[in-house]
Order: structure tokens, then sequence, then C-alpha cells
């Protein structure tokens, strides 16, 4: 591993939910002083223009059971760039310490004395409720709100959760990485009390001209997304409150439609607008 007599720095960037313009003011800051960018693949590849032309881009874009990097893989490559005197981003989608593993790759640039940073970003798990408008919480539908993984590292990916817990004491639950196990996920909560008509929304590219929203009950969810062949990356939200999306749902209605675009970014070189 080649030591630079200066060694750099990591940001550990979130980019925000999707939408490239909701990315905070010191990520931007980081991103367009930067020698390497590492990017996730939720992480807006439009964000990269605005990077310097000699900036080196490194894509580490995760799919369930397909990795383009495994983890441990990502950790030494931002030490190996910073140690090469680099100013380093890893771009991660939404906030990297919400499911973003900023604890691992942190804990691994203390360990070799890199110097780092992290930027908060906007989790999707609030974000794409209140684009698809469902607030998180509300005076009169719900004063509780959870974060919880709706996929885990145990042989199946099933969750062990505290679910009696979530269905009695939440009033709404956010599920991340959650669609292939949304019919486990309800009938945990079903059976532990929460009650079948409890509505839910499922939100796909939340903050993204291509977002589409998915609603119906605990009872009824399964077969909707059967039906419509509704998929990943989408967040899964249960609660009253989704009943709010009736009267002030705004930014799927005021969607142009017509082409939608989006950057391709393939081998660490950003491509051409083309359609999607």
């Amino acid at each position: 591993m080649k030591v630079n007599m200066k060694t750099g720095k990591v940001y550990l960037v979130g980019a925000g939910p999707g939408d490239e313009k909701l990315i905070t003011i010191r990520g931007m800051e980081c991103l367009q002083a930067a020698d390497v960018v590492v990017y996730d693949r939720l992480a807006n590849p439009r964000l990269l223009k605005y990077a310097g032309p000699d900036t080196e881009f490194i894509y580490c874009g995760k799919l369930p059971k397909r990795h383009t990097l495994r983890q441990e893989s990502i950790n030494t490559l931002l030490v190996e760039k910073a140690l090469e005197g680099k100013s380093v981003v890893r771009l991660k989608g939404g906030d990297p310490g919400v499911f973003g593993r900023v604890g691992e790759e942190a804990a691994e640039l203390a360990a070799h004395g890199v110097e780092y940073e992290i930027i908060p970003g906007i989790t999707a798990g609030i974000a794409a409720p209140i684009y698809a408008g469902i607030p998180v919480t509300h005076r009169e539908y719900g004063t509780t709100f959870a974060i919880v993984t709706g996929h885990d590292k145990s042989a199946d990916g099933k969750p062990s959760l505290d679910w009696a817990a979530l269905a009695a004491g939440v009033d709404t639950i956010a599920f991340y990485m959650g669609i292939a196990n949304l019919p486990h996920i309800c009938e945990q909560l079903i059976a532990h009390g929460r009650a079948p008509e409890t509505p839910i929304a499922l939100i796909r590219w939340g903050t993204m001209g291509r977002q589409k929203t998915l609603t119906g009950t605990l009872a009824s969810i399964v077969e909707e997304v059967d039906k419509s062949g509704f998929s990943n990356p989408a967040i899964i939200l249960v609660g009253e409150i989704v009943r709010l999306r009736e009267t002030i749902s705004w930014f799927e209605k005021n969607l142009c439609s017509g082409s939608k675009f989006c950057w391709r970014a393939r081998a660490g070189n950003l491509a051409a607008l083309q359609t999607c």
C-alpha cells in the first residue's frame, strides 16, 4: 500500500433521499473539492457532475445478493485512497448513519489513523413519505415514529425484531429494505396486535421523478404488490398517519408527464443524459 507523506481525508457524505437538490450545502462543498468519489447505487448519480473534471469516480453499489464491492473492500479502498494523499468523498444515499454502515467505515479509518468527517443527509424514511403526502408525525395520527430494518444478515433475511413492542408501542413505522419480506412484516405486525386494516404505504424512488406510491392495508398490501409488480428500492410506512395522503398528497400530482431522464454512470465514468 503506497503511503503519501501527507495523508488525505475521507468525507462520509449523506447524498439525501434522491432529488439532487436535497443534498446539504456541506455535502456539496465536499463533493466539489473531491479527488475521488466512491458512490452508492442509491446516491443520485447526477450529483457527480458537481465534482471536478479530474475527479476519479468509483462505483460500489449493492443489489440484493449482488455487490460490486464487498463492504470490507470498500473499507480498504477508502483507507488506500486517503493514504495516497487524496480527498475522498464516500457518497451514500440518504443519511450515512441510517443503515449506511458509516460506523464500520469510520472505525476502519480510525484504526489506520485516517482523518474523516461525517456529513449527515436527509434520510429516505422521512423524505419519501413527505413527498408522498405523509408526514411521519402528526398530533392526531401519530406521535411516535420508528425506523426499522426490513432485512437482516440472517440466513433467510427476515429481521429478528421485538414485534410486540413495534405493533403496540409505535404509531408510525418506516421499514427500510423490506419489500422482499413484506409478507413476513405484515404477518408479524398483525400477529402481535396491529389491526389488519391498518393503512400502509410503499414509496418507490422517493423524491425522484419516477416516484410511485402504493397504498393498502396490512391485510391487503401483499396482494396489491403482487398485482402491480411493485419492487425495491422502496420505503414501507405503516400507521394511521398514512390516511393523510388522501388530503395532502402533492409531489406526484405535480410530476410532469412524458419522458423522465437520468444520468447513467458506469465504471467510474459519467455518461450522457438519457431517457429512462
